[in-house]
């Protein structure tokens, strides 16, 4: 789906394509991409290369092409593999052409137009308008932080109750996300400080690259805060489910200590050796009560060590 965007007074889409606007395409069809390559003649390979999802953070000039790929945070499925991910928003400039492409739907983007539209102001080039999806980018990723940050919180009380295994597996997902999470802010910073000397810059873009700059060290030291608490908080949780298989391994085996005992006192009577109690009326009680009393002392001896 292609949307085509008047950025000079505002935001407001237009019918078709026009000098200078901006195009939005999401999911590319093959219809847009013969759009993009046939009539505004953008490189096949560029959208290839955005539809890679493993496609780092880069810039790349090619015969006056400009290509930008950012990462960008997504959310799958709560319960999917790696619940929160990023992928690439590629961004690609010449001239009077403008065009972003990004091969799923996501919050930020839906965001960032509503918000450019309350704006009321527009952009006033396609560098401004790069940077501030730079903004965006890192915006959304302090969102989304917010959010792992609600969904470790609500782990943790549950295994504060019960050491389950959904919950740790659910936070080792969240250890993936935030992982993603890192290496992309890392690698958008590193493109950020190519394009200050890569792209013509004037002094309004020079403020507002400092405003992403900010934020996306917010966002990366934020992200590795969450990553050493996570760390912390599995190693607490494993080192307790040790503790725990410790004590009942203990509980176990004092219990087959204990039951030992009277095992042995009835196979020593039951040997067919004379003992004088063979015939004795009160033989088989005594017996009996040898069993109880080696049994009730070594109970004592194991609760006074606390063995159980």
């Amino acid at each position: 789906m292609r949307t085509f965007w008047n950025t000079k007074h505002g935001l407001r889409t237009i019918d078709n394509w026009e000098p200078d606007c901006w195009v939005q395409v999401t999911c590319p069809s093959q219809e847009d991409t013969d759009f993009l390559v046939n009539q505004l003649g953008l490189p096949d390979y560029y959208i290839s290369d955005i539809a890679d999802t493993d496609e780092r953070a880069r810039y790349d000039n090619d015969d006056g092409w400009v290509l930008i790929i950012l990462r960008i945070p997504y959310v799958k499925e709560v319960r999917s593999r790696t619940p929160f991910t990023t992928i690439p928003l590629g961004i690609i400039m010449k001239g009077n052409v403008c065009v972003t492409i990004c091969n799923f739907e996501t919050n930020m983007m839906i965001d960032f137009v509503s918000y450019q539209q309350k704006r009321g102001r527009g952009f006033t080039d396609s560098i401004d308008m790069t940077f501030r999806i730079f903004l965006s980018s890192a915006v959304w990723y302090l969102k989304r932080l917010k959010q792992i940050s609600s969904l470790i919180d609500s782990s943790k009380r549950n295994l504060d109750r019960n050491v389950d295994n959904e919950d740790l597996i659910g936070l080792s997902r969240l250890q993936d996300s935030l992982t993603y999470f890192v290496t992309s802010i890392r690698g958008n910073e590193n493109l950020l400080s190519k394009l200050k000397f890569k792209l013509p810059i004037d002094e309004l873009d020079a403020d507002l690259i400092e405003d992403v700059s900010i934020e996306m060290t917010q966002a990366r030291e934020t992200t590795a805060i969450y990553s050493n608490i996570l760390d912390s908080t599995l190693d607490t949780y494993a080192n307790v489910i040790n503790n725990n298989m410790s004590k009942v391994m203990k509980m176990l085996t004092s219990i087959s200590i204990i039951m030992m005992f009277p095992n042995m006192v009835s196979g020593l009577f039951g040997m067919n050796l004379l003992n004088g109690m063979e015939t004795w009326t009160w033989g088989f009680p005594i017996a009996l009560l040898i069993c109880v009393a080696v049994t009730s002392a070594f109970f004592w001896y194991f609760k006074r060590k606390s063995w159980f």
